[in-house]
C-alpha cells in the first residue's frame, strides 16, 4: 500500500498520463521522483498549474 504524500511533497488536484507534449501546457513546473508499489514510473512527475488548478503529469514513455 502506498503512503500518503509527505508535507514536503507537492500536491495536485488532477493527474494526467499522456504524451510528452503536455509539458508545454503547464506553468511553474516542479519535477518530483516517486516510487510506486509497481516500481518507478518511466519519468519524473511534473507538477504545475493549468487554468489555476494544480496538475500532476507523467509521460507514458518518459521525457
Amino acid at each position: 500500500m502506498s503512503q500518503p504524500p509527505s508535507a514536503s511533497m507537492p500536491a495536485a488536484e488532477i493527474g494526467v498520463i499522456g504524451g510528452s507534449g503536455f509539458y508545454s501546457f503547464l506553468d511553474d513546473i516542479e519535477e518530483v521522483e516517486v516510487e510506486t508499489p509497481f516500481g518507478r514510473p518511466s519519468g519524473t512527475v511534473a507538477i504545475g498549474e493549468l487554468a489555476g488548478r494544480r496538475v500532476a503529469f507523467i509521460p507514458r514513455h518518459g521525457r
